[in-house]
């Protein structure tokens, strides 16, 4: 546990924390961009160490819960065919759809498999030479990787019963539709810490200087957590607005330039739908021309799918730090784990998930009977 518990340590939590409120003189907003650094703060309750002065929101980057509602029920409406294998990592099978989840329609005969790496579907392809195998590959910049590398290794084995159902996004864009909206609170990012150990942090650059944010790259320990919020605070007290990288153990600048080269070979940039938030222009992958053989969303034509959000469900607004999770009057009620109504109730990273998961439903004071 040496290199976790050093970056648990409370003697340094507090000497940041002492730092950060002796630095701070106004208010600020600040958002943590991953899913992963919402369930540490939640965990440790960072926010609730912070001073009153420092609020963090949070933000769209939790892979499932941005996956969109179109795209999820056209997962649905591959994984039903009799001809199709439909694979998936585990946390895609409980996200509702306009009809249901992944593990309702397996309930049903639907042949849905979880795996733990695309690559583990070209095996199933070649054992099921009489189906087709489809991985459900979604995912930012940190899982493009993986999935790129499945679909080159098919193409160049020539497993031709395999495709993938594509779903990235990608982050950079996001952060500027958040910048953009005329609802926006935020004043500064702590950055995704994993997208940049793949994607480096030179495209944060111009974001930061043309909105005159900081932009602070955080890991996702208690200790890196508070020192990305004193960096961030900082600068903003001190009128900056740059990029800087405060999870050097990991990240570069110039990020994975092999993983980056073989992105770039398989996957071209594309608008992409966000749920909850709505398409934002050059924000996800899609599989290019010369790939096209393993593009299941162009195989089985899946194109215009009607969908329907339950309306009590405000995820969209969580997702761009516009609300927080105990927001929603559906909160603890009727959204839980066992019942979600969005996607970030049901993720491993959604902020709903982490507030239920660390107890802060139970907090919420009982409505009077009207």
């Amino acid at each position: 546990m040496k290199y976790l518990d050093e970056y648990r340590d409370q003697h340094l939590a507090d000497k940041i924390l002492q730092e950060i409120r002796r630095t701070v003189t106004r208010p600020w907003v600040l958002m943590e961009v991953c899913g992963g650094q919402t369930h540490s703060i939640v965990k440790y309750g960072l926010d609730r160490l912070l001073p009153e002065s420092v609020e963090l929101v949070h933000g769209p980057g939790c892979q499932v819960c941005v996956t969109s509602l179109e795209m999820i029920d056209k997962a649905h409406a591959v994984a039903q065919r009799s001809d199709v294998i439909f694979c998936s990592f585990g946390d895609m099978l409980r996200v509702p759809g306009s009809q249901g989840d992944l593990l309702l329609l397996k309930s049903r005969g639907a042949d849905i498999r979880i795996v733990y790496s695309p690559i583990d579907c070209l095996k199933i392809a070649r054992q099921n030479p009489d189906k087709r195998v489809v991985f459900f590959a979604i995912g930012f910049e940190t899982t493009a990787p993986a999935n790129a590398m499945s679909v080159w290794q098919a193409k160049r084995q020539g497993v031709k019963n395999f495709s993938i159902l594509v779903s990235h996004v990608l982050v950079p864009p996001s952060i500027a539709s958040i910048l953009q909206s005329p609802m926006n609170r935020v004043q500064g990012f702590l950055g995704p810490g994993h997208v940049c150990t793949v994607m480096g942090y030179k495209e944060y650059e111009p974001i930061a200087a043309r909105f005159k944010v900081p932009i602070v790259i955080t890991g996702f320990e208690p200790l890196d957590l508070l020192q990305g919020v004193l960096l961030t605070v900082r600068q903003l007290e001190e009128g900056r607005a740059e990029v800087e990288n405060a999870y050097a153990r990991v990240v570069r600048r110039e990020g994975n330039r092999v993983a980056q080269d073989l992105i770039n070979k398989v996957f071209e940039v594309c608008d992409r739908k966000w749920r909850g938030v709505g398409s934002i222009p050059k924000s996800g992958y899609k599989l290019r021309w010369e790939f096209r053989d393993h593009d299941a969303e162009r195989i089985f034509d899946v194109k215009e799918i009607d969908t329907k959000e339950p309306s009590v469900c405000i995820s969209g607004m969580v997702l761009k730090g516009i609300k927080k999770p105990h927001h929603c009057p559906a909160f603890g009620k009727q959204c839980t784990p066992e019942h979600p109504l969005g996607a970030t109730m049901v993720s491993a990273e959604g902020a709903c998930a982490a507030y239920y998961a660390y107890g802060r439903h139970q907090e919420l004071p009982e409505l009077s009977p009207a």
